[in-house]
Order: C-alpha cells, then structure tokens, then sequence
C-alpha cells in the first residue's frame, strides 16, 4: 500500500496500517531524534514520544506536506523538548554506530578508535550550535528532508533555511577542523 492508502487505514484505526507506515520513516525519525538529542537513551525516548504523539494525533494531518515531513517535525519538537528538559552535561553518549552523518569520515579516520573519535567529536560540535542552525541542519543531513520541508517545520522561509545551513556548517566547519587535525 501506498502512504495514502495507509492513512485511510490508520483513520480508519487499523493499527497495523500506522505501524507499517511509522515503520517505513522511523529510521530517519530516529536519526532526527540522535542528532538532535545527542545520545541514544534520550533519541529513544523521543522516538517514543514521536510515534505515539503521531498516533493520537493522526486526525490533525491534513495532508498538506508528506507524511514523512510531519513524522519528522514531530520527531524534531520531540527531541528538542527533551534538550530543553535535561540539564546540561559536558558528556555525550556516543553507541559506536555508524550515524550517516553526511560527513565523509574515512578520509580523516582510518581506524575504529578514530572513527569513535571523529564521531564525538562530530556530536560536541552539533551540540554547540545554536538550536535553530542544528534542527535545520539535522532535518536536511540526516533526515534527507528538501529545505521546502524544514522551512515548513521551522515556520521559516526557504531562504532562512538555505541561511541557517549555510552558518551551521561554516560553525561545524570551524568547530571541527581542529579535531580532525
């Protein structure tokens, strides 16, 4: 079934229908929630919240955008609201896989220590970005989204988004050079 289909289903209250339709997203949505978040315990709780907030609020998608981009902006607002919640820490839980950064990472880490390395450093760096630079950043890296898609998550223009990218990897750029060194 195509998503439409899906979410005739899932309006319909076919549970199997939203989990398939959940389960076709829910590795970008994940990737959202990691990024954002910056360690698996928290990522996981925000996918959680992110799916069930999906479900109980299906009769609010209208259909404007894809489904793909509203599970995404839930995801996101999940996230973040967890980041607001927590209290600051100077440590990041960093599970070892492989995240799909959209950064080439073998050019500058040979080995598993490396890579680990170059992974954390890569997480500290996005958690020093201001909020609004590491959602658009996030949304458009890890969660593939077109920048029409993160400018309709952020409630922003497509030319803020395109601005918002630009300075996010111009501070990651400059945060990280040293730690790839």
């Amino acid at each position: 079934m195509n998503d439409a289909e899906l979410l005739a289903a899932c309006r319909a209250g076919d549970h199997r229908a939203f989990a398939e339709l959940a389960g076709k997203y829910r590795l970008n949505a994940w990737h959202v929630c990691l990024q954002i978040t910056g360690n698996t315990h928290d990522a996981e709780d925000a996918l959680q919240d992110a799916i069930t907030a999906a479900w109980q609020n299906l009769h609010k998608f209208r259909g404007d955008a894809r489904f793909n981009t509203w599970l995404h902006r839930i995801a996101a607002n999940a996230a973040l609201a967890i980041v607001r919640r927590r209290k600051p820490t100077a440590s990041l839980d960093i599970d070892g896989s492989e995240d799909g950064s959209g950064i080439d990472l073998t050019e500058h880490a040979t080995g598993f220590d490396d890579r680990i390395s170059t992974a954390d450093a890569i997480h500290w760096a996005l958690m020093q970005l201001p909020e609004d630079f590491r959602t658009a950043i996030v949304l458009a890296e890890f969660g593939d989204l077109p920048y029409a898609d993160i400018a309709e998550h952020q409630q922003i223009s497509v030319a803020t988004v395109k601005t918002r990218i630009h300075r996010g990897r111009k501070q990651l750029r400059e945060l990280l050079t040293p730690a790839l060194q």
